[in-house]
């Protein structure tokens, strides 16, 4: 489901970093990979905006996950807030850091083949394996 709302707006738990999206998440998904499981605490759930339409204000610190992207966050509170990959034109962000009401649901899980074990996916979404 797509969001009715084109003004997205968010941000982290202290307030130092906020961003409005200018446009409407496309794309929800559950990520089970280990990476975001890690850096999340379980899983990262985000929807993707156009690079262009994302505007932040504060400082958001940026961490090098992989040779191909990276995940941004609040260097004060530690708040999870994007994921980026090298050249892409969208940019995934965490749809728990969105301001309710979102607008917003989950449309499928990704990289499903790598999930927990501490846990099940019971909610009848598509679930896709890594390529």
């Amino acid at each position: 489901m797509s969001s009715e709302r084109s003004d997205l707006t968010g941000g982290c738990l202290c307030g130092a970093v906020r961003y409005t999206a200018g446009a409407e998440a496309l794309g929800n998904a559950a990520c089970h990979c280990g990476m975001c499981r890690s850096w999340s605490g379980h899983v990262w759930a985000s929807g993707m905006v156009p690079k262009d339409a994302l505007k932040v204000t504060g400082a958001p610190k940026w961490f090098r996950s992989s040779g191909d992207a990276e995940r941004g966050f609040c260097a004060t509170c530690g708040t999870s807030l994007f994921w980026r990959a090298d050249g892409a034109d969208h940019v995934s962000v965490g749809m728990g850091t969105l301001d309710e009401p979102i607008g917003q649901q989950l449309e499928r899980h990704i990289y499903t083949d790598f999930k927990g074990d501490y846990y099940d996916i019971a909610d009848g979404l598509p679930q896709e394996k890594s390529a």
